[in-house]
């Protein structure tokens, strides 16, 4: 058996710890190969890709979230507080859309009332086309208008 040498000097008692460390002999070889084996390189990929890929599964989520975020959609509020500004109401309804501030949507009002004091009931529906099909979003809201055109009992207009 060959012994293991720090330098040229042997030191005889600490020869056994010296060839579990892989220090080279005298031949100039390793007892202990110091490279990696295949098996250690395979596991060593396999973490590192397993993190790329949970680092780019966030990232993506990430984006998809900030995207969701930025889309606008169009609320019925929007109209119910412009209505609420008018001081007369006449019964009927009415439609339109929002034109280039929200091109796929459009709106529609019916106006009813609900008593013959100026109470009105107003019913709005939001449309949005996506998808090749129509999505609804109904919203209805009471107005007191009592200086609105109303019909009466006989069927005649009172103010």
């Amino acid at each position: 058996m060959k012994r293991c040498l720090t330098s040229q000097k042997r030191q005889p008692d600490r020869t056994h710890a010296r060839l579990e460390q892989g220090w080279a002999c005298e031949s100039g070889h390793s007892l202990f190969n110091r490279a990696f084996t295949l098996l250690e390189v395979m596991i060593a990929m396999g973490l590192f890709f397993m993190a790329v890929f949970s680092i780019l599964a966030l990232v993506s989520n990430g984006l998809r979230n900030a995207r969701a975020l930025q889309q606008t959609t169009v609320d019925a509020g929007m109209l119910a507080a412009e209505l609420s500004l008018t001081n007369k109401l006449t019964e009927g309804t009415d439609s339109g859309d929002f034109g280039d501030l929200y091109p796929d949507y459009k709106w529609t009002q019916e106006i009813t009332e609900v008593k013959t004091n100026g109470f009105f009931e107003v019913k709005f529906t939001i449309i949005h086309h996506t998808g090749g099909r129509f999505v609804e979003s109904p919203m209805s809201i009471f107005l007191f208008r009592p200086e609105s055109t109303t019909r009466g009992i006989g069927g005649g207009l009172r103010r």
